[in-house]
C-alpha cells in the first residue's frame, strides 16, 4: 500500500491548498442610484432591476 514514509510539512501542505480561498462577491454600481449592489440582484436602496422598479422603496 502507498503510505507516506515522512510527515508532510505545513509549508508543503499549504502550498498545495493555495487555490482554496474566499473570493469577494462581484459588486457593480446601480445604474439608477449609483450604490454598489451584487450583479443580477435587485438594488436594496432603490428597488430597481434592469431599468424597472421591482420593489417599492421605503424612502
Amino acid at each position: 500500500m502507498a503510505v507516506p514514509s515522512h510527515k508532510t510539512s505545513k509549508s508543503n501542505k499549504r502550498a498545495r491548498r493555495g487555490h482554496i480561498k474566499l473570493v469577494a462577491a462581484g459588486m457593480s454600481a446601480c445604474p439608477n442610484c449609483g450604490e454598489l449592489r451584487k450583479s443580477h440582484y435587485v438594488c436594496a436602496s432603490c428597488g430597481f432591476y434592469n431599468g424597472q422598479e421591482v420593489v417599492k422603496s421605503a424612502k
